[in-house]
This record gives C-alpha cells, sequence and structure tokens, in this order.
C-alpha cells in the first residue's frame, strides 16, 4: 500500500511503495500509474479541512496491464475522496483499458462533543460543548466542528453526554416568529424609512419573511435578529 501524509503539499511514501517500485510483478505502466494517482489525490485533497493523509491500496499482483502513455483518473459516479474510496483510472493510449483501485482517505481535525446529556430544547453555550481530534471521514458528514455552528442553537431531541455535535441534532431559532410585532427597515442612499407590523410567518436570520404593515400593506423582507426585517426597493 503507498500511504502519503500531507502537512498541506509535503509528501512522505511508505517503503511499502519502494518495495512496489521494484517488484517485477509490477509493469512500468503500473508504477507509472501510482505515480498518477498520487498526483491525483493530492491534488483533489487540499482542500479539505484539517490534516490530510491518502494511501493508495495494491493492485492484485496478477494485474498485467498494456503499456500507456497517458492515464486519466477519475471518481466514479456518486463517489467521493473521503474515507474508503474508489478512484478510477482510463488508459488513454495506445492502449484502451480502465481499472477502478482503492484507496484511503484520512482527515485528521477537531469536532465538537457534548460536555453533559443535554435535554430537547436546551440552548447551547459555550460550556456546553468539548472539542475533540480525531479522523473526520468515521464520523458522520454533518459532524460540526467550530464553536460558533452550536452556540445559541436549541437541541432538537436530546444529546448524550460525548456525543459528536451534528447540524441535524440542533434547531437555529426563530429570529422572527409568526404573529410576533416586527420593525420593517428599509435604507437606501440618502434615506432610512421603518414601519412597524406582524410577521406572517417564522424564519431565522437570513431567510424570507412576509409582515403585514400596521397600514393594511403586506411586504417581504429578511429576518434578522431582534425582530428587525430588511426590505428592499
Amino acid at each position: 500500500m503507498i500511504s502519503t501524509y500531507l502537512p498541506r503539499h509535503h509528501r512522505k511514501f511508505c517503503g511499502v511503495f519502494w518495495l512496489l517500485l521494484l517488484s517485477p510483478l509490477l509493469s512500468f505502466a503500473q508504477n507509472a500509474l501510482y505515480s498518477t494517482l498520487d498526483d491525483y489525490l493530492r491534488a483533489q485533497t487540499q482542500g479539505l479541512p484539517g490534516k490530510v493523509s491518502y494511501s493508495i491500496g495494491q493492485l492484485d499482483a496478477r494485474t498485467q496491464l498494456s503499456p500507456c502513455s497517458a492515464f486519466e483518473p477519475f471518481l466514479p459516479a456518486g463517489g467521493k475522496l473521503w474515507g474508503k474510496a474508489t478512484v478510477g483510472v482510463r488508459c488513454l493510449g495506445p492502449s484502451t483499458w480502465t481499472i477502478y483501485v482503492p484507496v484511503q482517505v484520512t482527515v485528521s481535525s477537531n469536532y465538537l462533543i457534548a460536555a453533559r446529556s443535554l435535554p430537547a430544547g436546551y440552548v447551547l453555550g459555550i460550556a456546553d460543548v468539548v472539542v475533540r481530534s480525531g479522523d473526520l471521514s468515521t464520523l458522520p458528514a454533518t459532524v460540526l466542528t467550530e464553536q460558533t455552528q452550536v452556540i445559541g442553537k436549541t437541541v432538537r431531541n436530546g444529546v448524550s453526554a460525548g456525543q459528536p455535535l451534528r447540524s441535524d441534532l440542533l434547531n437555529t431559532p426563530w429570529a422572527v416568529q409568526q404573529g410576533q410585532s416586527v420593525k420593517t427597515v428599509s435604507n437606501g442612499p440618502g434615506f432610512s424609512v421603518s414601519s412597524e407590523g406582524k410577521a406572517l410567518n417564522n424564519a431565522i436570520a437570513g431567510q424570507l419573511v412576509q409582515v403585514k404593515t400596521n397600514s393594511g400593506q403586506t411586504v417581504s423582507g429578511i429576518a434578522q435578529p431582534g425582530g428587525i426585517v430588511e426590505v428592499s426597493h
């Protein structure tokens, strides 16, 4: 197996890789293929969070590849370079073949867990979360990594102590609730107009909300904390 650790752009190959290069069971095409895969994975994983490492699985010793002068790595439909994955490689010539190579992508980074058992409806504060470090590829995709992502949010159905905090376990509080008295604000070059009204729907900060003003007019705007609705003209 070829292992690569990326403290960003630095690559380090394990001794097994060199044994593979020297193995008489691998053709020149296979050696070039591994090099192409390494370049592809290094480029494709650069944008991942934390410290990234990857390994390339060894081809079956019985695999015989025809000479190839140009390779094209690709992700199969629905594939993702995260955890256990598969990368396809096409030979563009002079031979024509396609193989699939197993890879493992590890993403070491911080994530958040519950500091204690949290009941449904509980509003999270900074003392309720603990930072842990681990392989994000083994955790649910919705796991949260920044304290700003959880502070002020409400627990949906209860969370156990030590449980990784995920976005689907939390609710974002309403900035504006249906029936609430709100203030509509409209700003422009050289003017600012405000009025009072009642919200016609619930909305979190940044969402669209309709407001029936005291004059009976219905306007739409963007909900903001504190019962403010920004209206554009």
